[in-house]
């Protein structure tokens, strides 16, 4: 017998086709004499139905919940004299954010992309840096509206569906169906 693995309205990852798809209709395929289908398949939208083995859901990715301590390095900038660049927000330097406590690994631009737009350069090594602490107030938001949410007020119940939206962006992977995806929590511990 048959089970619906996805739900209507559910995000999916269609293989075949690979894009990303909500499902429109589950259709169970009922033969006389069963209780229960024998076989589920799922209109997305695209053409034809497809069987629960061509999709697959996001599931939360563990990593990105422990982000840790994230921050900006200047490097020397090797290739040019600090006169040469004086209109540089910080001349003979640009920014590095690293996000490994031992400082390395992380965000680093080559040095043509850097001197073409350093203002550009420098905000986004602080919006990366910050991502880490922007990601944390969206939860907080999050879980704050959702303990009550008939008695938040409507833009902060929008302002949490925008947060929750977002932050699935951010840290949904792929898996397959049936796979038990590991989920993690806010405090950086695996529950499946």
């Amino acid at each position: 017998m048959a089970r619906a693995q996805f739900q209507k309205g559910q995000k999916v990852w269609v293989e075949s086709v690979g894009a990303w798809a909500q499902i429109e209709k589950v259709q169970p395929v009922w033969a006389k004499g069963f209780d229960e289908p024998v076989r589920i398949t799922y209109d997305v939208g695209l053409g034809r139905e497809f069987t629960a083995a061509e999709l697959q859901t996001p599931a939360e990715d563990a990593a990105a919940t422990a982000l840790g301590d994230w921050r900006i390095l200047r490097a020397r900038n090797k290739w040019q004299e600090p006169a040469d660049c004086a209109h540089h927000p910080f001349p003979g330097s640009y920014p590095v954010v690293v996000t490994d406590k031992a400082d390395w690994g992380g965000w680093r631009v080559p040095g043509a992309e850097y001197d073409r737009d350093p203002e550009r350069i420098e905000f986004q090594s602080r919006l990366i840096a910050a991502a880490p602490d922007l990601m944390e107030l969206a939860r907080e938001l999050i879980e704050t509206v959702s303990e009550s949410p008939e008695d938040a007020p409507p833009e902060a119940v929008r302002m949490a569906r925008r947060a929750r939206d977002i932050l699935r962006q951010i840290t949904d992977v792929l898996a397959a169906p049936g796979e038990s995806p590991r989920v993690a929590t806010t405090g950086g511990e695996e529950a499946a």
